[in-house]
């Protein structure tokens, strides 16, 4: 009888026909420099199109600037309140809070900034990308992506 499997950061290879459970130990930190809980990857799970990670932005902080070559990001917010910064010299703007979801399309430049000098904002982030951070580049406004 087959429960499936705990992965802890366990690089062993996987079959195509087991259910894989990915437990974070620690959060590392990203080149938007936030700290990310990675679940699901390519890496942890052996997924192949999504990526499942946990996202938290500290009291008061912000993401740097930055956009995604080849893959859409989905966001369910739990906790906190986001002003997320996007488009074009990141001149738009929109704020959520908990139970938002938040849709970012492939390419489009954004900035995450946690409103609150108290709380953290926590996000359950999806993407249709089984790399972690590969296919992420900063981005400054004005001068395009890695100027």
């Amino acid at each position: 009888m087959s429960q499936g499997r705990r992965k802890w950061r366990n690089k062993q290879p996987r079959s195509n026909d087991e259910v894989v459970t990915v437990h974070p130990a620690a959060g590392s930190e990203t080149l938007q420099k936030l700290s990310y809980f990675v679940g699901i990857s390519e890496r942890t799970a052996g997924s192949h199109g999504i990526s499942m990670n946990l996202v938290v932005i500290p009291p008061g902080a912000r993401s740097e600037p930055h956009l995604h070559c080849g893959f859409e990001t989905a966001i369910y917010l739990l906790s906190g309140r986001v002003q997320t910064f996007y488009g074009e010299k990141l001149a738009r703007s929109v704020i959520n809070g908990p139970g938002d979801f938040l849709y970012i399309p492939e390419g489009v430049p954004h900035q995450a900034v946690n409103l609150s000098d108290q709380e953290q904002a926590v996000g359950l982030v999806a993407r249709n990308c089984a790399s972690e951070q590969e296919d992420v580049q900063l981005y400054q406004p004005g001068r395009g992506p890695n100027a």
